[in-house]
């Protein structure tokens, strides 16, 4: 064989090669069980968005109901080895030290995590859970707290200073990217409306190692803080990477495409840290949704 066609026959090797890295979906595992949302509805909707893009392969670990006997719990066994990335969708009780351990040991060792809306909630009293979404909802008395304030710059609150976690009463709101060079957010308008929703505000933990991606203005008129609350945020724990996007309190805001593709990007990036999945035409398409720019 010809130095030609020994190269050819490398070269179509590669790319078949790529091909098929290419091709390789993301193992995805999303848990829920417990909450004080319908996660009965939500999983679905999480579950059916991811596998549209034809990027990830999805499983669910589903826990047992709330106050469940100990012989439940016992079988509550996760097995993180056999995906990529975690999207949690739980806020209920306490999980078994080994479940803990191993969520841990999970993301301190590279697996991607990502929280979706009210699993900011969950395990006030586990301290690596709280370094690993960097704040959630708790009370003005349990750490500190970071907002923007009108110019764009980051204003950190200390324990018991400004409020706690809360929302107002759900309403549209105007949604602004932060950082346009993060892997999540790139192609995606500056700027959009989002469908009526809850707006948290005051979210509170060690807020270390965070990169806020999107705020929205929480007004004072909607029971708001007169602030620029984060909506969507990265953690770098251990070697993994984390995702948070509070939007979606239930199906018909999380099955809209600025809630879903955040979702979605965000996931792909939690485990490859790269996005390859488009921003769609109709991400900003919220039929009859108006915010007032701030």
């Amino acid at each position: 064989m010809g130095k030609a066609c020994r190269w050819l026959v490398v070269m179509v090797g590669l790319a078949l090669v790529g091909q098929a890295v290419a091709a390789e979906k993301i193992s995805v595992l999303i848990i829920d069980g417990q909450h004080n949302h319908k996660w009965e509805l939500t999983t679905p909707v999480l579950k059916d968005m991811l596998l549209k893009t034809g990027r990830f392969d999805v499983a669910v670990a589903t826990t047992p109901r709330p106050k469940a006997p100990k012989e439940e719990w016992e079988k509550f066994k996760p097995d993180f080895s056999k995906c990529q990335v975690v999207l949690m969708n739980y806020a209920g009780d306490a999980w078994p030290k080994e479940a803990n351990d191993g969520l841990a040991k999970f993301v301190e060792g590279g697996g991607g995590l990502v929280f979706y809306h009210a699993a900011v909630f969950a395990f006030p009293q586990w301290a690596e859970w709280n370094k690993m979404m960097g704040m959630g909802w708790r009370g003005a008395n349990y750490g500190e707290r970071v907002a923007l304030d009108d110019e764009g710059k980051l204003v950190k609150m200390a324990k018991n200073e400004g409020p706690g976690s809360g929302h107002g009463p759900s309403h549209a709101f105007e949604v602004r990217v932060r950082d346009k060079e993060h892997p999540v957010m790139k192609g995606v308008p500056e700027k959009w409306t989002h469908v009526k929703d809850e707006l948290y505000h005051g979210m509170r933990g060690p807020c270390e190692n965070m990169a806020i991606l999107a705020t929205a203005f929480s007004a004072k008129e909607t029971k708001g803080t007169g602030m620029h609350e984060p909506m969507v945020w990265t953690v770098a724990y251990g070697k993994a990477r984390v995702f948070v996007s509070v939007l979606g309190h239930d199906v018909s805001s999380t099955a809209v495409p600025d809630t879903a593709t955040l979702l979605v990007r965000g996931t792909e990036w939690a485990a490859t840290g790269q996005v390859t999945i488009p921003v769609p035409a109709e991400f900003n398409a919220t039929p009859g949704a108006k915010a007032e720019a701030k």
